[in-house]
């Protein structure tokens, strides 16, 4: 009797957003490793899922924290309406870790949901209509999100798309005078993620948040790649001087694995939420209290083991030991790297490689020449020996010719 596998099923019933998805088929995950099928199919995830495993996979701090919110309750009611103690502890937790301003959250279930009630809350709070945001910065795929992102590949066959929507250039001096009293928000990332780990100069960070306090326009931090340690400091935003937004996104490594997204702001700016209209921003979903539960647990865990202080050294390593002749540069924060190569058709054949070698790499959507690397905090110094020597091997059985 023909079988269908699951490979097969993927292909027929998984809606495909690429002609070329990595298709390896995953059993199991613990700690910077996925395990397929066979025994020897063994993967470290040097990308944490695209910056959402800050602490591994199936941490065992996490999984318990599930398990104890999954013998209380599940859903319970749409978003704001009961008081449930995973959404409480976990809001107080990230309040903790911020300025006394950023007080108030509003939890989601993705980034870039946490991008579109920002956006709303902008426009509600300041009466503007206008959202800057940057050329090559992603924020999210959803048609608002989508209207912020700075590249037009991407957008061109969507439109039209929302209005009144400005792109300056991330570290560009000049551009910041078009940050106007017309401008509700800008919305920025503190380190580019998409565009290739770019770092910004920290009087440039200074500059806008003056230039948006000048102008009464609100600063949105996306932190969504950044937040929970990424970078070497719990909050990016930390290391840019005396820099503080007025609203916070943040999601991906903030779950432990679990989808959860949050927007942070001052109780003032988010109480017009409450009036003209009623319920000015609502969700099913935001917030759920297995999501939460599991929140509270990563936090704890990053504090905790200060894997967020780790993540400088660990990230200081990858590029004492990342040099090749076929390596451009090595740039980035923290656990947060982009290592350039001269063009995508040499980096490929070397993402392809190192994942036969047992090492999972990517590239960036606005900037293929570069490939990611973002593994779980929890990393050893052994594991990012082991995983620079099969991106090395990989290197070299690319670029060398065979006699």
């Amino acid at each position: 009797m023909y079988t269908v596998t699951n490979r097969q099923l993927f292909f027929q019933h998984i809606a495909q957003t690429s002609d070329f998805p990595l298709g390896l088929e995953i059993d199991r995950a613990e700690g910077v490793y996925l395990f397929g099928k066979q025994t020897d199919e063994i993967y470290m995830d040097l990308i944490s899922g695209i910056g959402v495993s800050n602490v591994g996979h199936r941490h065992p701090h996490v999984l318990r924290a599930i398990q104890s919110q999954l013998d209380k309750y599940l859903h319970l009611m749409v978003y704001g309406e009961y008081v449930q103690t995973p959404q409480t502890e976990l809001a107080q937790a990230l309040a903790q870790t911020l300025p006394t301003s950023l007080n108030t959250v509003y939890f989601t279930n993705s980034g870039t949901e946490a991008v579109e009630g920002a956006m709303k809350l902008a426009k509600r709070y300041t009466g503007r209509t206008e959202i800057i945001s940057c050329f090559n910065a992603y924020h999210g795929s959803t048609q608002g999100a989508l209207s912020l992102s700075g590249d037009e590949n991407f957008k061109r066959n969507y439109r039209p798309l929302l209005p009144d929507i400005r792109h300056i250039r991330h570290g560009n001096w000049l551009d910041i005078d078009q940050i106007s009293d017309r401008t509700a928000a800008v919305v920025m990332e503190v380190v580019c993620g998409e565009a290739g780990v770019r770092v910004p100069d920290a009087a440039y960070m200074q500059a806008v948040r003056q230039r948006c306090t000048d102008t009464g326009t609100l600063l949105i931090f996306d932190e969504i790649q950044t937040g929970f340690g990424r970078t070497g400091t719990f909050w990016a935003f930390e290391d840019v001087g005396p820099v503080i937004p007025d609203i916070l996104l943040c999601a991906k490594g903030m779950g432990g694995g679990m989808p959860i997204g949050a927007f942070i702001s001052s109780a003032e700016i988010m109480s017009v939420f409450r009036n003209n209209p009623i319920l000015g921003h609502i969700t099913t979903f935001g917030g759920h209290p297995v999501s939460c539960a599991a929140s509270l647990a990563t936090l704890q865990i990053i504090q905790t083991e200060k894997l967020h202080e780790q993540a400088k050294a660990k990230g200081q390593l990858f590029r004492q030991l990342l040099t090749h002749p076929a390596i451009r540069e090595v740039r980035g924060k923290g656990l947060m790297l982009a290592v350039e190569f001269d063009s995508f058709d040499v980096l490929k054949p070397v993402i392809d490689r190192a994942i036969l070698g047992g090492v999972i790499t990517d590239w960036f959507l606005f900037c293929n020449n570069s490939m990611r690397i973002a593994p779980p905090l929890i990393i050893t110094e052994e594991e990012i020996r082991r995983a620079c020597a099969v991106i090395l091997e990989a290197i070299e059985y690319v670029t060398v010719p065979v006699n």
